[in-house]
């Protein structure tokens, strides 16, 4: 194992272990909520998160570039870039919902690497890098052996973001092909999968910082992420994470329903 992933990933646990329980201080409390250029809502926890994972992990690594939802692109030169989500699901976070989770993402010369997911709302974490697996806690985790479509459990996150993306004729073939659906959005659909909870998480409207910290844990679960068209560009706003087994079926539905 590179021990520079392994001293880094251990700093991404401790680091999103220290801001999810900042920004648990603001849960379930009176927020002023503001509202950014994208219409997606922003609070003083998000900001306070953000500052304090780059704070934590830029003293321990000054060389590291950044990139946050909150606070942009910061780069460095060490070839290692930590992606940050402080509040994955702040709609969830300012209407009281529990699932929502701080997200620390680590990539190497543009490979991500390592991932962990705080959700301090559910007491838990699930983490992962690469080579050494995928964990729910101390739990290793695998994703599920379900090789037939019409057992599977779909995940998405809003019906919305498929008629924004045109798609609405693919997620209604999805719903009548797959056995459930539920609308676990934002990080939760993802964790699920790689936990063999559902076999199919696909959404619509991600940045970078949504699913940087995602791939690796899916991935070291034995499961698949990418794009809707099979790359594995995380830029994109359009994602699905699968147990691998279903992946290039679902992928099919999504291509021949444009």
């Amino acid at each position: 194992m590179n021990t520079q992933w392994r001293i880094r990933y251990e700093a991404a646990v401790e680091a999103a272990r220290r801001a999810g329980q900042l920004a648990h201080r603001y849960f379930d409390q009176t927020l002023q909520v503001e509202w950014k250029h994208d219409h997606s809502p922003v609070t003083v926890a998000d900001r306070e998160a953000e500052q304090l994972l780059r704070q934590t992990l830029g003293r321990a690594f000054p060389d590291d570039g950044f990139l946050g939802e909150e606070y942009g692109d910061t780069p460095g030169s060490s070839g290692f870039r930590w992606v940050l989500d402080p509040i994955d699901g702040t709609r969830n976070f300012v209407r009281g919902i529990p699932v929502w989770a701080t997200l620390v993402g680590l990539e190497y010369r543009g490979e991500q690497i390592a991932g962990v997911a705080e959700a301090p709302g559910l007491r838990t974490t699930w983490r992962a890098l690469r080579g050494d697996g995928a964990y729910h806690g101390d739990r290793r985790v695998r994703v599920s052996d379900v090789a037939d479509l019409s057992k599977a459990m779909l995940f998405y996150s809003s019906l919305s973001w498929f008629l924004k993306a045109g798609r609405r004729d693919a997620f209604l073939d999805l719903t009548l092909k797959t056995d459930r659906q539920r609308g676990f959005g934002d990080f939760y659909g993802f964790v699920l999968v790689a936990e063999g909870a559902g076999e199919v998480m696909v959404e619509h409207g991600v940045h970078a910082w949504d699913v940087a910290a995602l791939k690796p844990i899916v991935e070291e679960a034995g499961g698949r992420l990418t794009d809707w068209d099979d790359g594995g560009d995380i830029t994109r706003p359009d994602v699905i994470a699968s147990n691998g087994k279903l992946h290039a079926e679902v992928l099919a539905i999504l291509a021949a329903k444009k």
